[in-house]
C-alpha cells in the first residue's frame, strides 16, 4: 500500500478526501459534522468504558441488561434444579446455602446422576439425554455415561424415577452449557459424557468432533421443548460456563479452541433465546461475561478457576436479580464488587487488608494519599465507588450508635 500523505487523517475525513490512500475507514465522532446522519435502530447499546463499567451498577447497565424478567423469580418456596458443567455447581450450592431450595441439594436426591454428575455434564447432548431419558423414558442402546473413575452409569430405573421426580417438581431449571467439543459413537451417532474409558475405546468407531451451532442450539431448544411440555409453568435459566477447556482434542492450540468451544455455544443460546423470548419462559443469566469481560484478571494461577471473591460477587450479583427473598443487602453487594475488582487487580491489593477490617479511617486515609488509574477520569470512577462503600460503612456505624451497640473508636 502506498505511503499514506502525512496531512491526511482518516479518523477526520470522508472516502472521497482520501484521494490515493486506498482504503477510507467511516468515522462517526462526536467532531464531525456526519455524527447525526446515520440510522442508529431502536436500540443501540454502547461497549462501556472502564469509567462506566466500575460504578455499582454498572453491571446491571452494561452486562445484565435486555437479560432479566420483570421481577426476580425465585424465593423461599421456588423449587429449583441446577446441573451441567461444574460452574452449576457453585449456582446450587450457593442458592443452598442461603436457604433455597435446590432439590438437587436434597438428601433424598443422591441417586440421580444429575446429582451425582450433575457438573460433569458439560455438553448439550447429556444434558438433553437426562431429559428424555426422565420424561420419555429413551435409552440409547449402549454405554455412554461415565464418572470421573470410568465408572459406568447405566439406565436404573430407580435412577430415572428419582431424576423424572426432581424434574417434576422443579419450577426454575438452572442449566449450564460448558464446551462443545465431543466424542462420539460414529455407528450410532451417540455422544458420550466425556471422552471413552481408555479400555473401551475402539479407533474404528470412537471418534472426536467439535458440535456444531446448529447440533448444540437443537439440543437447547429441544430441552426446552421437553420443559414446555412436562412442566409448562416451569421458568428456564441458561448460562454459559466461564470455566475454559483444560485442554483440547484438537491439533491447534487450547485457547483459541476454548475460544470457538465458547462461541458455539454462546451462539447457540442466543439464537434460541431469541426464538422463545416472547414466551418469557426462557431467560440467560451472563455469567461467562461477568468473567470474561468485566474483570481483569479473573481466573486462579491455573487460568481455569475463576477466583472465589469473583465467584462470590457472580453469585451475590445472580441473587439480588433473580430472587424475591433475596437477603443481599446493598452494603453486602458493594463491598463484593470492590473486593472481585482488588482481588483481580483492577483495584489496588492494598485495599484488602483495609475491606478485611471494614475501618471508614483507614479506607479514608487510603482514597487520601493514592492515585487509582491514569486516566482521570477512570481514577475518580473508582475514587466514587470507594466512596460510596466509605459512606455506606459510616451509615451502617451511625446506625449501630444509634441502637447503643458498640462501635470501635476506629472511627
Amino acid at each position: 500500500m502506498a505511503d499514506r500523505p502525512k496531512d491526511v487523517d482518516l479518523d477526520d475525513t470522508s472516502p472521497e478526501d482520501t484521494g490515493a490512500v486506498g482504503v477510507a475507514f467511516q468515522h462517526t465522532s462526536k467532531k464531525g459534522p456526519e455524527f447525526r446522519t446515520w440510522f442508529r435502530g431502536e436500540h443501540t447499546n454502547f461497549n462501556p468504558k472502564l469509567q462506566q463499567l466500575m460504578e455499582l451498577d454498572g453491571p446491571e447497565k452494561w452486562v445484565l441488561h435486555g437479560w432479566l424478567p420483570d421481577a426476580p423469580l425465585i424465593d423461599k418456596g421456588t423449587q429449583i434444579t441446577a446441573f451441567g458443567s461444574c460452574f452449576a455447581a457453585n449456582i446450587s450450592n450457593w442458592l443452598s446455602e442461603r436457604n433455597f431450595r435446590v432439590l438437587n441439594r436434597a438428601g433424598d436426591a443422591a441417586r440421580a446422576y444429575v446429582v451425582t454428575m450433575g457438573e460433569g455434564m458439560v455438553n448439550s447432548f447429556v444434558i438433553r439425554q437426562q431429559f428424555e431419558w426422565a420424561w420419555e423414558n429413551r435409552v440409547f442402546g449402549q454405554a455412554l455415561w461415565h464418572g470421573y473413575k470410568t465408572e459406568e452409569y447405566g439406565y436404573d430405573e430407580d435412577v430415572r424415577l428419582e431424576t423424572k421426580r426432581i424434574f417434576d417438581e422443579t419450577e426454575v431449571f438452572i442449566l449450564t452449557f460448558g464446551l462443545s467439543e465431543v466424542w462420539y459413537d460414529e455407528k450410532t451417532g451417540n455422544v458420550f459424557w466425556r471422552t471413552i474409558p481408555k479400555d473401551a475405546y475402539d479407533p474404528e468407531r470412537h471418534k472426536f468432533r467439535l458440535s456444531t451451532v446448529e447440533e448444540n442450539r437443537d439440543n437447547i431448544r429441544a430441552i426446552y421443548d421437553l420443559i414446555r411440555k412436562y412442566r409448562p409453568d416451569a421458568k428456564v435459566i441458561v448460562t454459559l460456563s466461564p470455566v475454559p477447556l483444560v485442554a483440547t482434542f484438537r491439533d491447534v492450540s487450547c485457547i483459541t479452541a476454548n475460544s470457538v468451544s465458547k462461541a458455539t455455544l454462546r451462539v447457540a443460546i442466543d439464537e434460541v433465546c431469541r426464538e422463545v423470548r416472547d414466551e418469557g419462559r426462557l431467560f440467560y443469566w451472563p455469567s461467562y461475561e461477568l468473567v470474561t469481560d468485566v474483570f481483569r484478571s479473573p481466573y486462579k494461577a491455573d487460568r481455569r478457576h475463576v477466583r472465589p471473591v469473583v465467584l462470590s460477587y457472580i453469585m451475590h450479583l445472580f441473587e439480588s436479580a433473580w430472587c424475591k427473598d433475596s437477603g443481599v443487602t446493598g452494603t453486602e453487594l458493594l463491598e463484593a464488587w470492590v473486593r472481585a475488582h482488588v482481588a483481580s487487580g483492577t483495584l489496588p491489593g492494598e485495599l484488602q487488608p483495609i475491606l478485611a477490617k471494614r475501618k471508614p479511617y483507614r479506607l479514608r486515609k487510603f482514597l487520601s494519599g493514592v492515585r487509582l488509574h491514569e486516566d482521570d477520569r477512570t481514577d475518580a470512577a473508582m475514587r466514587g465507588l470507594l466512596e460510596t462503600l466509605l459512606d455506606a460503612w459510616r451509615a451502617e456505624r451511625a446506625e449501630a450508635e444509634a441502637q447503643d451497640e458498640p462501635a470501635d473508636a476506629d472511627a
